[in-house]
């Protein structure tokens, strides 16, 4: 596995990868799920790590169905949606027991969607202090942990839940 992510990182930063065609979040539900860092799959979402995170665990919750807002979404996925990020949220105090989290989504590019075709709900895990001088300074984010070792920990928290 290390082989997806390392090198891959590597080339995105390097300016060398092609852009993705089409929407990245039907593409990844296409793949499986070590491949595209989906932790797991339910009725009507499934849950991915994100591989520009925010913080370590930062997660997103993502339909299947291709809309732009959870507006279009039926009541059972929307239960699903919100029932998963409930499991999500038990998963990452488990794995890195953060003082807090942020919740939500950014509908439209005015709010912030960098992908504002397929709606997505994120969950990022937050420290007392983890906002310090890189970001203001560097305009940089300081991750602890690689992608590959959250993906397998969280994997491991996930499936002794099931």
């Amino acid at each position: 596995m290390d082989h997806l992510y390392t090198p891959w990182r590597m080339t995105y930063i390097r300016g060398e990868t092609a852009p993705e065609q089409g929407c990245v979040f039907c593409n990844a539900q296409q793949q499986p799920n070590d491949d595209a860092l989906i932790v797991d799959r339910s009725s009507h979402v499934y849950v991915i790590l994100n591989r520009y995170p925010y913080n370590n665990g930062h997660l997103m919750v993502v339909p299947y169905e291709h809309v732009a807002s959870q507006e279009s979404l039926s009541d059972d996925a929307l239960l699903d949606l919100m029932q998963t990020t409930n499991r999500a949220l038990a998963a990452l105090r488990r794995l890195y027991n953060p003082s807090a989290f942020n919740l939500g989504a950014n509908l439209g590019r005015a709010a912030g969607a960098g992908i504002a075709e397929h709606f997505h709900f994120h969950i990022v895990p937050r420290w007392n202090g983890d906002a310090n001088f890189m970001g203001v300074v560097a305009h940089t984010r300081v991750i602890p942990d690689t992608l590959e070792n959250t993906f397998r920990e969280l994997k491991e928290i996930w499936n002794g839940d099931k």
